[in-house]
């Protein structure tokens, strides 16, 4: 009988590393968030390693005698690797490296790795693999220090194993190449923004820390059916779809990227276009894990991410979801945020509370409208239906009697004028 051979992919065996300058509960908070990384990125890990310092060493990370410690460690524990939570310098990656006799990983290259893996739009992969890039770039001799010894795992998927042999120069190159692809993405996202905004139709930004659930909100209040997973980054392209309020409002809702503490600063530039969503946009919608030890943690995350962006002037709502789970606080609160409710977008739960809120907001940056209309200019009525919240509208001897809340762009063109005759 012929022998099975096992073609199933070998998950990587990791341990996380940490250098704490301050608080240790932090720490091992951001290493909890680490090994979700890690999962994610389909690795094992093994075990954890923590030193105390006032800051890391600029050679190698850790200190001389905490390395020799975290070598004997992985070689008892078995680890093909480590994972260091802060972004390493070339210096450190390649003297880490060198010292450990093993594959040497941060937190940025987890995390672009799980990206390079997720994308799934043209314009995502353009992003992610610009991100890889300039990381990569600077750190070109390390890299084929390490990947000529071991083959695949995290940090080689995507364009890695192919750019990393080639010279610096044509590296560069193809940066410069993903930069120009990505603007005629960013002059196309443009005109769909402004086709959008030509309707009259408010937006909303959906954001949150990763995994906090914005992309089952979308589904349950559009039916959107985009993927929804238990995992960090589970989508990374953003979606719109448009929402029916009560009273015929309609409004858009974009599901973005989502945050994460210590984000790379490569992938916020890369995915600015991306990101930039919630900065055109009326509304935020922010959608918080209430259930999370650290949500307010992950609150300050996003404020400070959305501060990075420029978005600082638009009403927010944050949105505490998940409440149907055991735990769920009964009070929590946002005092940066201009509303909030407790919902579940697996249940639906509060999900009525949720519109009625979205409805105010837009209510409010309209204009109250009562005019009598002719009987030949019906077309009118339509486009107050079409563009606004008609809350009248009655048939009589001297025309149509109409009541509506419109925006405040479209309200001139639809007043008369005191001759009776309407303003074109």
């Amino acid at each position: 009988m012929a022998e099975l051979i096992d073609i199933e992919e070998k998950r990587e065996k990791l341990i996380l590393c940490a250098v704490c300058t301050g608080e240790t509960a932090e720490a091992e908070e951001s290493l909890d968030e680490l090994a979700e990384l890690c999962d994610t990125a389909g690795a094992v890990t093994l075990g954890r390693v923590i030193q105390n310092l006032d800051c890391p060493s600029k050679a190698t990370y850790f200190g001389k005698g905490k390395v020799e410690e975290i070598r004997l460690l992985a070689l008892q524990l078995g680890a093909t690797g480590i994972v260091c939570d802060d972004e390493l310098s070339p210096a450190q990656l390649r003297n880490l490296e060198d010292a450990l006799d093993m594959k040497v990983m941060d937190r940025t290259m987890v995390i672009l790795d799980i990206f390079a893996d997720h994308a799934i739009t043209s314009e995502g992969k353009i992003q992610v693999e610009l991100a890889q890039l300039k990381y990569r770039a600077i750190r070109l001799t390390g890299f084929r220090d390490y990947l000529s010894r071991l083959g695949g795992g995290i940090g080689t998927r995507g364009p890695g194993e192919k750019k990393l042999e080639v010279d610096r120069r044509r590296i560069h190159d193809r940066i410069g190449q993903l930069k120009a692809e990505l603007k005629d993405v960013e002059r196309h996202r443009e005109e769909s923004r402004k086709q959008r905004k030509s309707g009259y139709t408010l937006s909303c930004a959906i954001v949150g820390y990763t995994n906090a659930g914005k992309s089952t909100l979308l589904n349950t209040l559009t039916g959107a059916g985009i993927l929804a997973e238990d995992k960090l980054f589970a989508t990374l392209d953003p979606t719109t779809r448009a929402m029916e309020l009560e009273g015929g409002q309609t409004v858009l809702l974009t599901d973005t990227v989502g945050f994460i503490r210590k984000l790379p600063h490569n992938l916020v530039d890369a995915f600015r276009s991306t990101l930039e969503e919630a900065k055109y946009s009326d509304i935020i919608i922010h959608v918080a894990d209430c259930t999370n030890p650290q949500v307010e943690a992950q609150m300050h995350t996003v404020y400070e991410t959305l501060r990075e962006l420029g978005i600082g002037d638009r009403p927010v709502v944050t949105v505490f979801n998940k409440i149907d789970r055991e735990g769920a606080p009964e009070v929590i609160k946002d005092l940066n945020a201009d509303y909030t409710v407790r919902i579940s977008a697996k249940t639906g739960e509060g999900i009525d509370e949720l519109k009625d809120i979205l409805g105010m907001i837009i209510r409010s940056r309209r204009v109250y409208l009562e005019e009598v209309y002719g009987y030949n200019e019906a077309g009118i009525v339509q486009k107050i239906r079409k563009n606004g919240q008609l809350l009248s509208e009655e048939y009589a001897e001297d025309g149509i009697h109409v009541t509506a809340y419109v925006p405040a762009e479209l309200f001139g063109t639809l007043i008369r004028k005191n001759d009776g005759k309407k303003d074109d």
